[in-house]
């Protein structure tokens, strides 16, 4: 039974594309601010995973680099409305976030 599901899922792995993973320091606060990146995330296309460490704020994306890139990565971060390494939020977006997930200056 294995031999014929992978026989099976040969074709498709073939059409996947060079993995890449990049780590991207945000603005998260807390595990709100998590679930809401990675749920974006999760809908970008072209991101395999994705996983938010709070207590540095780093998240590690594993990406098609076929797909997307580091720097769409860091797009669709601040177009949730947080920080991705040298790109700022989108403002719009900021502004939606509960307050509880907007920086303390």
């Amino acid at each position: 039974m294995k031999k014929i599901l992978f026989l099976f899922m040969l074709p498709f792995l073939a059409l996947a594309g060079p993995k890449e993973t990049v780590k991207i320091k945000t603005s998260a606060i807390c595990e709100m601010c998590k679930e809401r990146i990675e749920k974006n995330l999760a809908l970008t296309k072209g991101v395999a995973k994705s996983d938010l460490n709070l207590d540095d704020k780093v998240i590690t994306v594993e990406y098609d680099s076929a797909k997307i890139d580091a720097a769409g990565i860091r797009k669709a971060i601040s177009e949730t409305g947080y920080d991705a390494d040298e790109v700022k939020a989108v403002a719009k977006d900021y502004s939606k976030l509960p307050n509880c997930c907007k920086k303390k200056d």
